[in-house]
């Protein structure tokens, strides 16, 4: 009998040491909300996959992402100052809708800047471009840091009839970010400007409220833009840039060994997201021709250039130095 108590109580003793090991694992565990506006087909979903895996990863389980995509938290400009309160831990953004925190970030929808898919790509892994950005925002911003930077692709605008040329924009109301950079240049080709939450740009092109607007491939038919604008024009007249935030309340609380976690993750996304989200554009656009969709890709360009062009040190240097150097460097990657 001793011997078979002694047995139960050992058994039970691991038993309870085991609980114990078991609490103590899972008060370990934390888990952190990662939101975004757009839905989890898009680029923003590969982001935040990536970054969720790889810190996972890294941290051995213990540092656990949630996605909320589709602006369940809110969209941008507001999920951006919930980061900055801490109580939101990580999101993107649009480089655009960060104008709202630096106005300086309006430099990167600055309209032809980028001269190709190509060269957005190889701007973007630029190791010079990725410390000026993160050092304007370090200088500009408070309460939120950048922790990469990412894109989805070139921005073309659509409507119900083609936009072939610049004199096709004359008199059109536009819905456009909110951004000095997008308030200048569209009157400059003849438009009006409209601001919106994206949430309401389906609606608005609907009723007539806008007649075009403008955003990525997959962005277009994620959202089922091309029902009430079944027509899209291939302008690229700006790149759809992002940044992924993580809030400054969260970045201090860590430990140094948990920030390399968070930050090699971060840069796991910068180096693989850009070009797979120009391959969703590419994937998007031959989806939508088989689904009806009327495509311009032979958009003349030269007459938004011809417009765009004299602007592009004029307006970066009216945002501020940050912004030049953003400008010049990305200008200089071959």
């Amino acid at each position: 009998m001793l011997i078979i108590r002694k047995t139960v109580t050992g058994i039970a003793l691991a038993a309870l040491a085991t609980a114990w090991v078991s609490v103590a694992m899972a008060q370990e565990v934390k888990r952190y909300r990662f939101a975004y506006d757009q839905p989890s087909s898009t680029g923003y979903g590969i982001a935040g996959d990536l970054f969720s895996n790889k810190l996972k990863e890294l941290s051995k389980g213990t540092m656990l992402i949630d996605q909320y995509p589709g602006a369940q938290l809110g969209q941008e400009p507001a999920v951006l100052q919930l980061v900055k309160s801490g109580d939101i831990e990580f999101c993107i953004s649009s480089s655009a809708n960060a104008a709202t925190l630096t106005q300086q970030a309006g430099v990167m929808s600055l309209h032809f800047l980028f001269r190709s898919e190509d060269h957005l790509v190889k701007a973007l892994g630029d190791a010079e471009v990725i410390k000026a950005v993160k050092d304007m925002v370090e200088d500009t911003v408070q309460g939120a840091h950048v922790l990469a930077v990412i894109t989805l692709g070139l921005r073309h605008m659509y409507s119900k009839k083609p936009i072939t040329k610049v004199e096709d924009m004359k008199g059109l109301k536009v819905r456009v970010q909110a951004t000095a950079t997008e308030d200048l240049m569209f009157p400059v080709y003849g438009a009006q400007t409209v601001h919106m939450p994206f949430g309401s740009v389906y609606t608005s092109l609907q009723t007539g409220v806008v007649d075009v607007a403008e955003n990525g491939v997959n962005v277009y038919q994620a959202n089922k833009h091309y029902e009430v604008a079944p027509v899209l024009s291939l302008t690229g007249h700006e790149a759809n840039n992002n940044l992924v935030w993580i809030s400054d309340k969260l970045w201090t609380s860590l430990t140094n060994e948990q920030k390399q976690w968070v930050q090699t993750a971060a840069d796991e996304v910068a180096k693989k997201e850009p070009a797979l989200a120009v391959g969703l554009e590419h994937q998007s656009a031959d989806k939508l021709k088989t689904m009806g969709v009327q495509i311009v890709e032979n958009v003349d360009k030269s007459g938004f250039q011809k417009l765009a062009d004299p602007y592009l040190d004029k307006l970066a240097g009216a945002l501020g130095p940050h912004a030049v150097k953003i400008k010049d460097l990305i200008r200089a990657v071959p």
